[in-house]
């Protein structure tokens, strides 16, 4: 299959708008006619459930949280990027633009991403309407502050909770519709596979959490807003419920599964304290802001550091080591996030980590504090550290924080098209769980950017587009097919029962999470990776023949849950090997240790790599087949990214 992405002709600028008057619409009374599956509902979800309810279709909206607002969108703390150039700071759509492209190392479409910051400046007059309590200067205009791999500040930001007062926007929007009996919600249920008619998505199976009921739902389209997969390491700043199954039952289904190796590590976060962990909490890149990173100077200091001799504030200014500020004059603390992870990994490696597993940096507010008063920061930044300090017991205004890079976001994800659509006609992918715009490695603050262009602004024509060339009469929801799927969701959920060995699904969800941080992680190599491999295969073999899954179906049953998404996950890791081994190059969050610049910068080969990976799934067992979509750049020249 040749991989059309469907970009426009014409002139970068004018792409979108000339698409959006060739789609195909639909007369408004035949759009009653047409239903429409939107599973996740966070930013991407529920503003795609409400803009396509608003304008009339029938929607079915799904989440496997009691509510749409507890979609991980709410974890989202410092900001939304968009182009309004209110600082008058020289930024415009076409820097955005570029910023990004540049940011995710080109490895990202150029049609999709001009599209992304022009409909960005339309965000902001959205969520403004809709109430989000977005923080003003003192003549009451909006705030901006400056986020990494951008020298302009256009990050539009509610305190430290942007996430979750963009939502409250969104579910307010969709919940709108729910009242108008536009939207249909179906919380606590979650997608357990496609159902794909002549060659067409036409439904879902899903789960009902509280009872086991396995059911069908039937519907012309189908929008997967499920987020990323960064749960396969485990450790994550995700919430413990993110997961993989919905696209990964898509992918399998036919849907290509585009850069999986593409993970984004986040430099600010809360570092490992210990086994017992499950997750990991970020502190948000706007931190960055003020804070300063450093280390000590010495590993002499370090060790002392370690050893609790001494504390952070006795080590004299001479004696600290503002590494970022160091070698990136131009941007500082604010670089992108692939370029500060791997600097902290750097000096970590090198003895210089400051807590007791030598796995941590200093976020230092000390100058910041002194500059603009404590009132100014707690203001800025206060239940960020009011967050840190519940969690570590150490108290930020007074003490530096401790930081260490985690697993934070995906850039792979379902292949789509300039109208969102995947390889399945007729399943479109949205947000975070598509993988168009970020290239190899995302710029902060630019994820709810997406999520609610993708849903408010994107969907709603592309989606129309496609339902206009379907007759509009109900799909046959007592086609065979979907009776099969059925049967093979239960029969599937009946192996896991049976099994009945003796580890339980976390031991080996943790397991797999250690093979892909040591080798699949912020650092790749060859021989890592084919032992990564190897590993993942055998411990696959292991979870089918020894897991344990207490209790039945036909109840609430979270350890049959993670069962579920676990499986997925073990065969999504070892996908990301394949392709992180295929890639024979360095680029973004994408770093493999034979492909590096003299001063450990990420080495491109644009000659052979400058593409995206399409994974086509081919059954049970066998490897996975690429095909490759070339990226073509006739607007930014492609050039060694430089920070400094």
């Amino acid at each position: 299959m040749i991989l059309d992405s469907k970009i426009p002709a014409g002139p970068l600028a004018e792409k979108w708008t000339k698409h959006k008057f060739t789609s195909k619409l639909v007369n408004p009374a035949n759009k009653r006619k047409y239903d429409v599956i939107v599973v996740g509902t966070g930013l991407a979800g529920a503003s795609a459930a409400a803009s396509l309810a608003e304008l009339g279709y029938n929607v079915k909206a799904f989440c496997f949280q009691d509510s749409p607002r507890r979609a991980h969108s709410i974890a989202a703390q410092g900001g939304i990027n968009a182009a309004k150039n209110y600082q008058n700071d020289g930024d415009s759509i076409f820097r955005l633009f570029y910023d990004t492209v540049k940011g995710g190392d080109y490895r990202a479409r150029e049609g999709n991403v001009y599209r992304l910051a022009e409909v960005s400046v339309k965000i902001i007059d959205q969520c403004v309407a809709q109430g989000v309590p977005f923080a003003r200067e003192y003549g009451g205009l909006l705030a901006n502050r400056s986020f990494g791999g951008a020298q302009v500040s256009r990050t539009f930001y509610a305190r430290g909770q942007t996430g979750q007062q963009l939502l409250l926007g969104a579910y307010s929007a969709l919940s709108r519709q729910v009242a108008n009996g536009k939207v249909k919600l179906c919380p606590r249920t979650e997608m357990m596979d496609l159902v794909v008619i002549d060659g067409h998505a036409k439904g879902i199976v899903t789960r009902n959490l509280i009872t086991g009921a396995v059911e069908t739902h039937a519907a012309h389209a189908v929008l997967l807003c499920t987020g990323g997969y960064g749960n396969v390491f485990f450790l994550s700043t995700n919430a413990m419920g993110s997961n993989v199954t919905a696209a990964w039952r898509a992918h399998k289904r036919g849907a290509y599964f585009a850069n999986p190796c593409f993970t984004q590590i986040h430099p600010t976060c809360i570092p490992v304290s210990g086994d017992h962990q499950s997750k990991l909490t970020l502190m948000s890149e706007s931190l960055r802001n003020d804070g300063r990173v450093w280390v000590p100077a010495t590993k002499e200091i370090a060790e002392k550091l370690r050893k609790g001799q001494i504390k952070a504030n006795d080590i004299k200014e001479d004696d600290r080591d503002y590494f970022l500020e160091r070698k990136y004059p131009s941007f500082g603390n604010l670089v992108p996030r692939d370029v500060a992870s791997r600097n902290a990994k750097y000096v970590c490696d090198e003895g210089l980590g400051v807590n007791e597993t030598g796995e941590a940096v200093f976020l230092d507010f000390r100058d910041a504090i002194k500059r603009d008063t404590r009132q100014v920061i707690e203001q800025k930044y206060g239940n960020l550290f009011e967050m840190y300090k519940q969690i570590t017991g150490e108290n930020p205004y007074e003490m530096p924080m401790m930081i260490y890079p985690a697993v934070h976001y995906t850039m792979g994800g379902l292949w789509v098209d300039y109208n969102l659509m995947t390889t399945v006609p007729g399943l479109y992918a949205l947000g975070e769980a598509n993988f168009s715009e970020h290239g190899a490695n995302r710029l902060g603050a630019s994820a709810l950017m997406q999520g609610l262009a993708d849903g408010y602004f994107v969907a709603p024509y592309t989606v129309g587009d496609y339902l206009a060339q379907l007759a509009p009469k109900k799909v046959d929801d007592t086609h065979p097919e979907f009776d099969r799927v059925k049967k093979e969701v239960e029969q599937r959920i009946a192996t896991l029962l049976g099994i009945n060995g003796n580890k339980t699904v976390d031991y080996f969800h943790k397991k797999l999470g250690k093979i892909m941080w040591d080798q699949c992680g912020m650092a790749r190599s060859e021989q890592g990776l084919k032992g990564a491999k190897a590993d993942i295969q055998a411990l696959k073999k292991e979870f089918w023949s020894n897991v344990k899954v207490l209790g039945t179906n036909e109840e609430l049953n979270q350890t049959l849950e993670k069962a579920n998404r676990v499986a997925d996950f073990l065969e999504l890791g070892e996908l990301m090997v394949d392709d992180a081994l295929n890639r024979n190059e360095s680029c973004g969050g994408h770093f493999r240790e034979e492909y590096q610049t003299p001063e450990g910068e990420a080495l491109r080969d644009d000659e052979n790599f400058a593409y995206v990976a399409a994974w086509k799934y081919l059954g049970e067992g066998q490897e996975e087949e690429l095909v490759k979509e070339e990226l073509v750049y006739e607007n930014v020249k492609l050039t060694q990214r430089s920070y400094k």
